[in-house]
């Protein structure tokens, strides 16, 4: 992406709510980024339109398991110098409990960062940090900046 690219020309690291606000799925989600020096948290917005049970109501799984995914690869971006967006080589996702209609909040780890392939864990909430809905542990494929070219 050409806003990557020019950040890490400019010797920086990409603005990562601009890199989330020019991905159309992200924007149709609401997702908003909360970084406060290394700690990361991701937040989705409540809509309506994010329902998947409108009897409970609940959050859609799909819609979940997008904003972990989201919020693994933006860490990613945070932690190291890429051109490229990490790309997801397996994901798991563990649903918890029902995401209620309120805002969610999510924040990730790398768990073992090798040379190509990174393994992240995500853990989503809603009131309490310690009660999440849904868990994601993913491996993504990552192009390091000095990789890039080769």
């Amino acid at each position: 992406m050409e806003l990557i690219k020019r950040a890490l020309a400019e010797g920086r690291k990409p603005d990562l709510q601009a890199l989330v606000d020019a991905i159309p799925y992200c924007r149709f989600l609401g997702i908003d980024i909360d970084r406060k020096g290394t700690e990361l948290t991701t937040i989705l917005r409540f809509d309506k339109k994010l329902i998947g049970n409108p009897i409970l109501p609940a959050l859609h799984g799909g819609v979940v398991g997008a904003f972990l995914e989201v919020t693994a690869v933006i860490q990613l971006m945070l932690e190291i110098e890429s051109e490229d967006l990490p790309k997801p080589v397996d994901i798991s996702i563990d649903y918890l409990r029902s995401g209620k209609p309120v805002d969610t909040y999510a924040r990730a780890i790398i768990t073992k960062h090798g040379r190509r392939v990174c393994n992240v864990r995500a853990e989503a909430w809603q009131d309490e940090h310690t009660r999440p809905i849904a868990a994601l542990h993913g491996h993504f494929l990552i192009r390091p900046k000095d990789r890039a070219q080769t």
